[in-house]
């Protein structure tokens, strides 16, 4: 029997830890088109990651590797399957609850930032909390709290176009953890950055990861990215095969 949403204990016994994936794609299928043409993205698929697991997924483009990635933290629904996290079926929430999920237990990063252009750093961090109808004072500590752990706390008050690719993917990066989120969810989050800057965000991001502890999944092209994860998964011709 599943769980309530958002009703499970936030720290599940070790016994548990051991048995049971937190995160699990249970015969996941993604078909678009209609009656005349369809693409099948894939069908039947399934992932598990244990709670703390950072997991990479890698494969060319096309393979359905960002569609998986929405479909794991609910922006999208799939033609079949289930997406369960931490003992939850989120697809059998309606689309308010899933709204909440995202909000409270879900962070994302993507290859481009979509931070907000008229406000500043710092309003950007907060704006999740903001959305979810939280203090603002929290907020703003929290949201302090995080640009200075990404090293732009001096950068706070400027808006994005005032930053480097770099810094503006970073405040993107405290957005998504200033809720505390239990997952993480990154779709190719160096994807846009030069090789440098890159390396810096993906350091930042494995530190945030056991910082914050943090379930992350994160699709990537970039194979220095994926060797800083604990596990690469390849997705190819719709299946998800372990990667050496």
């Amino acid at each position: 029997m599943t769980q309530p949403l958002l009703s499970a204990t936030e720290q599940p016994s070790s016994a548990h830890l051991e048995t049971e994936p937190w995160l699990r794609a249970v015969a996941l299928t993604k078909v678009y088109g209609g009656r005349i043409e369809e693409v099948v993205v894939f069908r039947n698929l399934n992932l598990e990651v244990q709670r703390g697991e950072m997991v990479a997924i890698v494969g060319a483009s096309g393979a359905g590797k960002s569609t998986l990635l929405h479909l794991l933290g609910g922006l999208d629904r799939p033609t079949a399957g289930s997406v369960i996290l931490d003992k939850f079926d989120i697809f059998k929430a309606s689309d308010v609850d899933l709204t909440r999920l995202r909000n409270r237990k879900i962070g994302f990063v993507f290859q481009f930032h979509h931070l907000l252009p008229e406000f500043s750093a710092l309003e950007n961090v907060m704006m999740p909390w903001l959305v979810g109808g939280e203090a603002k004072r929290e907020a703003r500590d929290r949201a302090q709290d995080l640009l200075q752990r990404v090293g732009l706390e001096a950068r706070a008050a400027h808006r994005p176009g005032e930053l480097s690719g770099g810094e503006r993917q970073r405040v993107a990066l405290a957005r998504a953890l200033v809720r505390s989120p239990a997952l993480l969810l990154a779709d190719e989050p160096t994807g846009n950055l030069d090789q440098r800057t890159g390396d810096e965000v993906q350091a930042l991001i494995r530190q945030l990861h056991s910082g914050e502890h943090l379930t992350s999944v994160v699709v990537t092209h970039n194979e220095r990215l994926a060797a800083r994860c604990d596990r690469v998964l390849h997705l190819e011709d719709g299946k998800l095969i372990a990667k050496d």
